[in-house]
């Protein structure tokens, strides 16, 4: 997509909240997450953890250990009436550098449902490797 375009297809809209999804992650950007993330999203963290928006918001607004974190064999499945699909389900694979410098990598899952014409994050499952 040119620079300064917006997108205009749902996946090319989904591919870009994907983008935002993981650098957000990595910066620790409070401010994006709650414009992205739905008020009934649930998020299952590596720990096994299970938490809503509220404690995710939390999570996310401490300083994360890792860096280079990237996104990488993104799958976007799109669900619902040709034209007019209101779920998509992202899967894809992340690499990262540990706090102590070791190549990690893990996988996760998102739900994102359109509500009120925006496509919002309702759910994500995290594992790491």
């Amino acid at each position: 997509m040119p620079e300064g375009s917006a997108p205009h297809s749902d996946r090319e809209i989904l591919e870009q909240l994907n983008r935002d999804y993981i650098a957000s992650v990595q910066t620790s950007n409070v401010r994006r997450f709650d414009e992205i993330l739905a008020d009934e999203f649930y998020c299952s963290n590596p720990d096994g953890s299970l938490v809503g928006r509220a404690a995710f918001l939390e999570q996310t607004a401490r300083p994360v250990t890792i860096s280079g974190l990237e996104a990488i064999d993104v799958m976007i499945r799109l669900f619902g009436p040709p034209g007019r699909e209101n779920v998509a389900i992202i899967h894809a694979r992340t690499v990262y550098t540990s706090a102590d410098g070791a190549a990690k990598s893990g996988r996760y899952t998102d739900v994102w449902a359109r509500q009120n014409g925006s496509w919002l994050a309702v759910s994500a499952h995290v594992t790491r490797g």
